[in-house]
């Protein structure tokens, strides 16, 4: 039993089986019970499709539990049992039992039995059974065969269900019946489920019918058509390959009870799904608001009704009343086209109405209706305002009218001194008004009048006064010289046509102010001095009368000076200059006039040049390489005469680059006792170079290497110099790690130890004899041998603990041992061990034999073990192994047994050894001779072994 619960368990289930449909398995011919000595076919269907077709069987039967694998999908048994199959890419099938009977007379049925099927029972009778046959069903009579042996059920449905058996006559004694078959007829296909894509859809959308089903999986390739109905009335234009159906808009008469059939294609099976109702939703029309009264005049204190109304009647409505988007009122009523609200007009109730309409599928608006109260305007206010806090000439006035009270629209217009300025008309409250900027002839009074059809009303007046500011003024400048020079005496003028007195003037260089004078009248004033370098640049002048002053345009004067000798300056980022650096060249002449003509120079070649208009430094940027090294200069020139700087010297320093690490060995396997030399270069860097040396991560040493071509570090390999190493370049700037480079150092064997190992101080033939050898040191994988006089008895290979070989002794086994070890480093041979044996006896040839056979398969079976934890271990380090350690007896060594049409299988025997070692002895049995191989018993399982039957084949 718990084999086969192990099996199940290891059933494929990753995510891809889990998705898929389980294996299924068909009899040939296709009967459940039949006699012993026959034969069925097994077929295991997947439904993954492969290259290859290997197939897994299970067997089980009275505790008996046995797998095997198939190179194809079927499989002849002839014993009673539960078997299962498991095809590749598919999971694990239902388990199926097969009676393989002695009784005299059996009744077959199939498998499996669905709906429609055309089902045999058939009766099956040895000799000297009469075949006068009845039929009975849940122990009730069927029908009577006669001599024929077979029952057909024509069409298999639900009503066949139940417990059949046959009965019969032996010769000359009694009645005999059969075993009892219980028949369960399956359905096809569930029963259809009907997915719609809306019950509640809004007319006029489309909704989408699906009718689901499932196939069984023994008849998954039947193809099933739909039809689809609404109030028993067949939709579109029938039967259909299709599940879905499309109702591209659903209207109210849509609404009703929907339903689904499916069918085989000869309508042989058909299965109607549960009804399911649709009802489609209407949503409300667009409604429509009326005001009453429509025409009378609409004065505060009439009585108005808003009536909100749809075109159809619904279940419930709710309506709601808006004034310019404010909410009024809201009504709900019941299967009623529309409703009413009521209210007295107020001036507040002017605007826009409109209403709602919402009868649970979206509200609806209605179109607005503008409602105005009439009011006479009253007598209207008229204001004046300027940004200005002085009321002169040039400033921006605003006149604002409005009449606080009257219905819309109101004429508003403006006067002055009578005159009228302009009319505007207000459609809404607020008022209006008029801008103009003020001239002196704007001094006055002003007013305004509103009108709205019922009469105008007049404002009271507002005054204005008129203040004329100065006129902008004008600067001349005049000297005796035609140039000029520093020395020559310079007289501005300053003077404006326009303003009212007193009037102050004011001269500025630069917005500095020079000096000031005041006048009495309209008229200029004068200011002089003597040129120096320093007064070169922009004059101007002021003139205030207290509204505000009136700023001059400028006048420009230049004072020729020679340029001086510049200065260069050189500007980076940091304290030193690296390559990827940006270098600011700075040049400036501290005295000269302007424009100047700036030039950069590097090793005496021209950079490139900037001209400054206006005095001052010029820049030049540079991206650093490593050729930029060098000496600088610049170069300063107004037209008058040229000035060069001093010359600066800039060296630019290379980060180092990534270094690489290079092992340099004496041979390309490093060992034990080699000098490793270390190698670490960075191929671009300014020197001096320091270099550093790690082993995991421990600094091994630094070497310092004052010129290109890199540092060398030397190690005497030792078995701790495994691992993983690195190493730095650093040139003061950033330090570049080198790539992680593995090393493994391989340690030759040592000389290995044999000893011999028996159940007794003094061995005798037929004891158990173990031989153990083991290099105490020595890299992995090492190989044993073992000789006895020379001449080879096996070999074995070993991750660590040595190896193992056992002697069933003979007399023959006296002599001398030894025993080699090899990693490939060079092999090493043990100390010589002489063995005696006691107890010899006359015949020897049939345990000597045996003994040295099971030795040497001993040993072989060892082998192997080792070379399966080999092949774990290479798989798991990323690479396949030369061979497969798991493969069948087809695949094995020359030097080990090969099996090949076994006729039988027999049962396999636990062997145990005085070392407490638990080994399997598989015996195969021919007519020419046995042979037996042992092998270590897997860990994990119980000490119960059962044999595989012999029914598979």
């Amino acid at each position: 039993m718990l084999l086969w619960v192990i099996l199940l368990v290891l059933a494929p289930v990753s995510g891809q089986f889990a998705r898929t449909h389980k294996s299924i398995i068909f009899l040939q011919p296709p009967w459940t019970t039949v006699f012993q000595g026959e034969r069925v076919n097994l077929t295991c269907k997947g439904f993954h499709l492969y290259s290859t077709q290997k197939t897994k069987w299970y067997y089980r039967y009275r505790g008996k539990e046995i797998s095997r694998e198939t190179q194809k999908n079927t499989l002849e048994v002839q014993e009673s049992g539960q078997y299962g199959c498991q095809a590749q890419g598919s999971p694990l099938s239902s388990p199926v039992y097969l009676d393989f009977s002695s009784a005299s007379l059996i009744l077959q049925a199939p498998l499996s039995v669905f709906e429609g099927d055309s089902v045999v029972l058939r009766c099956r009778a040895k000799a000297k059974v009469t075949l006068n046959t009845t039929i009975y069903k849940n122990d009730h009579v069927l029908a009577f065969l006669n001599k024929r042996t077979d029952f057909h059920i024509p069409h298999a449905s639900l009503k066949d269900n139940g417990a059949y058996r046959c009965t019969g006559y032996k010769e000359t004694c009694c009645p005999v019946s059969s075993n009892t078959v219980k028949i369960q007829v399956q359905e096809s296909f569930t029963r259809p489920v009907l997915r719609v894509s809306s019950f509640q859809p809004i007319s006029g959308s489309p909704v989408t019918l699906t009718c689901e089903t499932r196939l069984s999986l023994e008849r998954s390739d039947v193809p099933l058509q739909f039809c689809f109905f609404r109030n028993d009335q067949m939709l579109g234009s029938g039967w259909s390959l299709s599940p879905k159906f499309q109702i591209t808009a659903m209207w109210s008469k849509d609404s009703g009870s929907y339903w689904c059939k499916a069918a085989t294609m000869d309508y042989s099976i058909t299965s109607n799904s549960l009804r399911s109702w649709i009802q489609v939703q209407i949503p409300a029309s667009r409604p429509v608001l009326t005001l009453s009264p429509e025409k009378a005049l609409n004065f505060e204190g009439t009585k108005v009704t808003l009536h909100c109304e749809t075109q159809e009647d619904s279940l419930r409505t709710l309506y709601r009343f808006y004034h310019d988007g404010v909410p009024l009122r809201h009504k709900l009523v019941r299967c009623e086209k529309g409703a009413s609200i009521s209210f007295s007009l107020t001036t507040e109730h002017s605007g826009n109405y409109y209403c709602t309409a919402d009868n649970g599928h979206g509200a609806k608006p209605s179109e607005a209706v503008s409602l105005s109260v009439t009011v006479p305007v009253s007598r209207p206010v008229l204001t004046l305002s300027s940004a200005e806090d002085l009321i002169s000439e040039g400033a921006k006035v605003t006149l604002h009218c409005e009449a606080q009270r009257g219905s819309r629209p109101i004429v508003y217009q403006f006067h002055h001194e009578d005159v009228a300025l302009g009319n505007r008309s207000a459609h809404s409250a607020g008022g209006v008004s008029i801008n103009f900027s003020l001239t002196a002839e704007h001094s006055g009074n002003y007013h305004c009048t509103a009108d709205n059809g019922f009469g105008p009303q007049r404002s009271e007046a507002v005054s204005l006064s008129v203040t004329v500011p100065v006129s902008r003024p004008v600067l001349t400048l005049s000297s005796a010289e035609a140039l000029t020079f520093e020395g020559a005496t310079v007289t501005l003028d300053c003077e404006v046509h326009r303003g009212s007195p007193r009037i102050l003037y004011q001269f500025y260089h630069e917005d500095v102010p020079l000096g000031s004078k005041s006048t009495p009248s309209v008229g200029k004033v004068s200011f002089s001095f003597s040129l120096t370098a320093e007064h070169s640049g922009n004059y101007y002048c002021t003139a205030d009368n207290g509204f505000g002053p009136q700023r001059s345009e400028a006048v420009s004067l230049f004072v020729t000076v020679p340029v001086s000798r510049p200065i260069l300056t050189l500007r980076v980022p940091r304290a030193r200059a690296v390559v990827g650096d940006l270098l600011e060249l700075r040049c400036e002449a501290l005295r000269g006039s302007p424009p100047i003509m700036y030039w950069f120079y590097h090793e005496d070649v021209t950079l490139g040049s900037s001209s400054v208009p206006s005095g001052g430094e010029a820049f030049f940027n540079l991206s650093l390489t490593a050729e930029h090294s060098g000496n600088y200069s610049c170069e300063a020139n107004n037209g008058l005469v040229a000035q060069h700087s001093d010359t600066i010297s800039l060296s630019v320093i290379v980060p180092v680059s990534r270094p690489i690490l290079t092992f340099r060995a004496p041979r390309a396997q490093a060992v034990v006792g080699d000098l490793l030399e270390l190698h670490c270069e960075a191929l671009r860097g300014s020197s001096p170079i320091l270099y550093g040396f790690y082993h995991e991560d421990v600094t091994l040493g630094k070497i310092s290497a004052p010129s290109g071509g890199g540092a060398s570090f030397n190690l005497s390999l030792t078995t701790e110099h495994s691992g993983i190493y690195s190493c730095e370049a650093d040139n003061g700037l950033e330090a570049q790690r080198s790539e992680m480079v593995t090393l493994k150092v391989a340690v030759p064997v040592s000389r290995p130890v044999l000893t011999l190992r028996a159940p007794r101080a003094q061995v005798a033939v037929g004891d158990l004899l173990e031989l153990h050898c083991e290099a105490l040191r020595g890299s992995p994988l090492i190989l044993y041998r073992f000789y006895h006089e020379d001449v080879t008895l096996g070999n074995s290979s070993a991750l660590s603990g040595g190896a193992f070989f056992n002697l069933s002794l003979t007399a023959e086994h006296s002599g001398n041992y030894c025993c080699e070890a090899d990693n490939g480093l060079g092999a090493q041979r043990s100390e010589t061990v002489t063995l005696y044996i006691t107890g010899l006896t006359a015949n020897r040839s049939g345990p000597v034999a045996t003994g040295v056979t099971g030795g040497l398969l001993s040993l072989a079976g060892l082998a192997a073990g080792a070379l399966l934890v080999y092949g774990w271990l290479s798989r798991k380090a990323g690479r396949e192994p030369a061979s497969d350690p798991c493969r069948s007896p087809s695949d094995s060594d020359s030097q080990e047994p090969t099996y090949h049409n076994v006729p039988a299988w027999e049962e396999l025997q636990p062997v145990y050894s005085n070392e407490e070692k638990m080994w399997f002895t598989q015996k195969y049995g021919s007519s020419e001779r046995k042979r037996n191989v042992q092998w270590p018993l897997t860990p994990g399982i119980s000490g119960t072994r059962v044999p595989l039957s012999s029914t598979l084949k």
